[in-house]
């Protein structure tokens, strides 16, 4: 089978890294009943994801390796803290992810190929948060 004719469809190519770190919250705007209203703590994974309609050398939305600034970010601002002493809001799961979105756009961003189109993080196995980067 000669496998130079197979056609390629038009579109976007799409990757996306996780990170993780350990950190505790409270929201206390919450009832004080309300369970989160407490000190709690969660093993954070955080998903970047990326974009871009044309590949860069070799093949490559972007290199995932180009990402390290993040993970390193994560680590120093984020592992083993508490959150609400550490964010400008009360740190929901939505907020982070609003927030990661907002730092990387400003700090990885410029420097790569691929574009972030959304940030996932989760709290719990079953718990997300996604913060999708709108028209710019």
């Amino acid at each position: 089978m000669d496998l130079s004719t197979v056609p390629l469809p038009s579109g976007k190519h799409t990757i996306g890294k996780l990170f993780d770190f350990e950190a505790g919250h409270q929201l206390p705007s919450l009832a004080p009943d309300h369970k989160c209203s407490r000190q709690h703590g969660h093993s954070y994974v955080v998903e970047v994801i990326l974009t871009a309609p044309v590949l860069a050398d070799p093949g490559f939305v972007t290199d995932f390796g180009d990402l390290v600034p993040f993970k390193k970010f994560l680590d120093t601002e984020f592992d083993h803290r508490n959150l609400h002493e550490v964010m400008p809001c009360e740190p929901t799961s939505e907020r982070l992810a609003h927030f990661l979105a907002g730092w990387f756009i400003q700090n990885v961003e410029p420097g790569i190929a691929g574009r972030l189109i959304a940030v996932r993080v989760r709290e719990t196995g079953r718990s997300w948060a996604r913060f999708d980067i709108g028209d710019r």
